[in-house]
């Protein structure tokens, strides 16, 4: 048995699962080369902290790529299924598809997608503002008091759309409107 050869992005591949984007044929070898060219470069430049930043630089994203790419496999591998719903639901692998320009949903579809990921909170989109990237959110199980549903929430979903939609700078949260308490009016005192 030969040992597994780095993967290079075929272009019948990319057009069979890329969105509108092929991506270019990427040589791992050749990509390695020119990491540690830089990296070499780097040190000899004659200044530690920026090796040892850019060094920390390349181990961190390595990192990041090499548990995208695993959770690709477990996820591909898990139960029967739609493989491609289960990519997209992922919070790793969305942001790898995101950063790159891959993920195959529009922004809206992508900031519904992570609001709706937080099921503990059960929020809804009420508005994105594209100039400001502002997303105002509003708790559906508000109670009828007109109360939000406060800052985890708010919290939450921040950390949520940063995987799926980097274009949110801001999330906002609404009161939903008091509802209207309706009952039978007091019975007028009668006097004699």
């Amino acid at each position: 048995m030969s040992a597994p050869t780095a993967p290079t992005a075929s272009t019948e591949t990319a057009e069979s699962t890329a969105p509108a984007t092929v991506p270019r044929p990427v040589d791992a070898e050749q990509t390695g080369r020119r990491i540690e060219e830089v990296l070499d470069r780097l040190v000899t430049s004659g200044d530690p902290a920026a090796a040892a930043a850019a060094e920390e630089l390349v181990r961190s994203l390595m990192d990041f790529y090499g548990a995208g790419l695993a959770r690709v496999l477990h996820l591909l591998s898990d139960a029967p299924g739609d493989p491609a719903a289960r990519l997209l639901g992922d919070d790793l692998v969305a942001s790898l598809l995101v950063l790159h320009d891959l993920h195959p949903e529009d922004r809206d579809t992508r900031i519904v997608r992570a609001v709706a990921g937080l099921r503990e909170h059960d929020l809804e989109v009420v508005t994105f503002d594209e100039e400001s990237g502002t997303l105002r959110l509003r708790s559906r199980a508000s109670g009828g008091c007109g109360c939000g549903s406060g800052a985890g929430a708010q919290e939450a979903a921040r950390a949520a759309v940063a995987c799926f939609a980097p274009e949110v700078r801001d999330v906002v949260m609404e009161q939903a409107p008091a509802l209207l308490q309706i009952g039978s009016a007091p019975e007028p005192t009668r006097t004699r």
